[in-house]
């Protein structure tokens, strides 16, 4: 949780990996992630049928 609150403050990405982990391991923190996403469309992270999907890969 520190690292999606340190990645809200700075827009710094944490890594679709990291977030893939924290989507499949806590439904709570799914909610966390959306909010990032919407946040930060330059990730190039999006959700799509409630799975991440990574846009750059």
């Amino acid at each position: 949780m520190q690292r999606l609150k340190v990645a809200a403050n700075s827009g710094e990405n944490p890594g679709f990996e990291f977030l893939q982990e924290c989507w499949n391991d806590d439904p709570a923190l799914q909610i966390v992630i959306k909010k990032l996403l919407a946040k930060f469309p330059q990730w190039g992270i999006a959700i799509v049928d409630e799975v991440l999907v990574d846009w750059e890969r």
